[in-house]
């Protein structure tokens, strides 16, 4: 199986690819995560590199529950300086998480190499021909609603089933947009528009979404979910690591390829060890 971004090819199996994230924005839902500031931002995409990111990617919206929609001009002027001078230092790929595609043509423009798609859900196609002709990696990702309204009372009748039935239409619309499967990430959209239980029942069931035959991004890094599941009385962020950690190891045994992640080098070390041992067990 493989993956092209652009000049970027992977090629699985391989190791897990860990995705690192670079927010530059000043209201992700980790306050440590934010970099509002340019400089900030490469800083901590240089320091990503050196724990071991295979991607950066790079957002300048937040998209957590509740979060209101930037202006598309504010996006730009908080993405734009970063992916360029990312792109013309770094040698992994630099992805943007974006839902605007205006935002996404800029940043390719500068030197993205993946699209990072949040709102795969969407009706239109402009995205989709974009990736089409710019021959970018793109992350498909599921989500019900927007990230505004999506924990509103999230229901499914089988939330694995539409999850999968989702990315059976996506990869059909995708392919009619003329995208290359080879250029297709998919991604369950672990908290956007699930409760607790619809993420644990997609964690659970990762293995069925490797019918597709593309690589499964896993992203649950920090989430509000994992304190929920452990049922800790604690709600800080900074008390998630241990289950995020536990949800990448689960994940790269059960057909995740790339996992997106605040903590580049406590991940790698876990999806690591957990590849050893997964290694002697088969």
């Amino acid at each position: 199986m493989i993956w092209r971004a652009r000049q970027f090819e992977f090629t699985f199996p391989r190791p897990t690819l860990l995705m690192g994230v670079v927010n530059v924005t000043p209201d992700s839902f980790i306050a440590a995560s934010r970099f509002p500031e340019t400089s900030a931002a490469i800083d901590h995409a240089l320091r990503l590199v050196d724990e071991g990111a295979d991607i950066l990617d790079v957002g300048g919206e937040s998209t957590r529950p509740r979060a209101v929609p930037v202006p598309e001009e504010e996006e730009l002027r908080r993405v734009l300086p970063v992916v360029e001078r990312l792109a013309g230092r770094v040698a992994v790929p630099v992805s943007v998480d974006t839902m605007k595609v205006g935002v996404a043509r800029a940043a390719l423009a500068a030197g993205a190499a993946i699209i990072n798609d949040v709102a795969a859900n969407r009706a239109d196609s402009g995205m989709w021909q974009l990736v089409a002709e710019s021959g970018a990696g793109y992350v498909a990702m599921h989500m019900q609603g927007i990230p505004e309204t999506m924990q509103d009372a999230p229901k499914y009748e089988d939330v694995v089933a539409e999850v999968n039935a989702f990315f059976g239409e996506r990869l059909a619309g995708l392919g009619q947009a003329g995208v290359s499967p080879e250029q297709v990430v998919l991604d369950v959209g672990i908290g956007f528009g699930k409760t607790l239980e619809h993420n644990l029942q997609l964690l659970g069931k990762l293995d069925s979404f490797t019918r597709w035959h593309r690589p499964l991004l896993l992203g649950a890094s920090r989430k509000s979910f994992i304190l929920r599941a452990a049922a800790d009385r604690s709600d800080s962020v900074a008390d998630r690591l241990p289950g995020s950690l536990a949800c990448a190891c689960w994940g790269i045994g059960h057909g995740v390829d790339i996992i997106r992640t605040h903590d580049v080098a406590a991940t790698r070390q876990a999806v690591r060890v957990a590849a050893a041992i997964l290694s002697q067990s088969v």
